[in-house]
């Protein structure tokens, strides 16, 4: 079987070079074109066509030909073909290939990107994981700073699953535009906020390609009126794909902040989304346990497993920030669109939110230095 697949890998990456990138007038293989290349032994081909960031919709026709080529190989039964939009590595840029380790310190190029005018630090929530609270564990960090007396923002990066116009009750409201064309961030619980939620209709599905949910990121990130802020918290949809390592070339985040449940399957892909913050030169600026038991009767019981989050931070070094139990308290109020830490202040779930948010803020301080600027190719 090994060896069927080896040879249908194979006949593919022959036909993606038989299609020519129009900009070097050689194959997308060897134009270095193709990342996230991937066959199943059933067939399934997923694959990334890396577009020069002003030629997008020139590149729409290479990426159906590139399908069709793929397609069209005996075994293939399925295609995924995502177009996405980098920039050109500059003079000193590291490019990273699969498998490769980015080079340490004084040999890595000064970070280049640009951040947001007006706002001090930016922080992404992840968990590389759908369905690990991570969103209200998000909401309820970005009130916690507001309460220590930081100048906080929230964007909601999950372009395909927003959750903030729930989280924070704000279904019905529209962002207006300032004179400057910006969007007005809505404000809520002291935090000023965006979300793609906020723009379309909450019910309809987001039926988007690769490249136009980057492109919404990224006019949520520099076509919002954020400052000023002291902390912009992103929210980061699941998974490792086209939007976070958008958000990880185009921010210079000051850190990451993990989420997981303590359950193994859970874990196997935080380790992977630790691993693409760590190629990126992101530090991981603490981890969380979600739904770390079920309290009844003054008995903890451990529904989903004990430790895995813990023993997962200290597996990579990084600093464990603590673990939230499974509360009612903490569902209802997101159902109610009102975040536990805005109103109920004195509920121990908000006390453990604020002492997470002082571990943040104190590993923010100690991981407070430049990181390099990467390619993926």
């Amino acid at each position: 079987m090994k060896n069927g697949l080896a040879g249908l890998r194979a006949k593919i990456e022959n036909a993606l070079d038989t299609v020519i990138d129009p900009v070097s007038g050689v194959g997308l293989l060897a134009a270095e074109r193709i990342s996230g290349f991937a066959v199943t032994e059933e067939g399934r081909v997923r694959f990334t066509l890396e577009a020069p960031s002003d030629a997008v919709a020139r590149y729409q026709q290479v990426r159906d030909a590139a399908e069709a080529a793929v397609r069209a190989q005996k075994g293939v039964i399925a295609v995924t073909a995502v177009l996405t939009a980098h920039d050109a590595p500059a003079p000193g840029v590291t490019r990273v290939t699969k498998g490769a380790t980015p080079p340490p310190g004084p040999q890595t190029a000064p970070r280049r990107a640009e951040g947001l005018p007006g706002v001090a630090a930016i922080i992404a929530v992840a968990s590389a994981k759908g369905g690990v609270g991570k969103s209200t564990v998000a909401v309820n960090l970005a009130c916690a700073f507001t309460a220590l007396g930081k100048s906080t923002g929230l964007l909601d990066a999950d372009v395909y699953g927003p959750s903030a116009p729930t989280l924070l009750g704000l279904h019905d409201r529209k962002p207006d535009q300032g004179r400057d064309s910006k969007l007005k961030p809505l404000e809520a619980f002291g935090l000023k906020t965006m979300s793609i939620g906020y723009l379309v209709d909450i019910d309809a599905p987001m039926i988007w390609r690769g490249a136009m949910a980057t492109s919404a990121v990224r006019q949520m990130l520099d076509d919002v009126a954020w400052a000023p802020l002291d902390i912009l918290v992103l929210d980061m949809p699941p998974g490792t794909g086209d939007v976070q390592l958008t958000i990880a070339q185009r921010v210079p985040l000051a850190g990451a902040v993990i989420v997981s449940t303590p359950q193994e399957l859970a874990l196997a892909d935080v380790r992977r989304g630790v691993a693409m913050f760590e190629r990126t030169h992101i530090p991981i600026l603490g981890v969380i346990e979600n739904m770390a038991w079920f309290e009844t009767e003054g008995v903890r019981h451990h529904l989903f497993g004990e430790g895995g989050a813990r023993r997962t931070a200290e597996t990579f070094g990084a600093p464990f920030l603590g673990e939230l139990p499974l509360d009612p308290a903490l569902r209802e109020s997101g159902d109610r669109g009102a975040p536990l830490v805005a109103a109920a202040p004195d509920h121990p779930m908000s006390h453990r939110f604020l002492a997470m948010a002082r571990k943040v803020l104190d590993a923010m301080a100690a991981a407070g230095k430049p990181a390099p600027t990467i390619r993926f190719a």
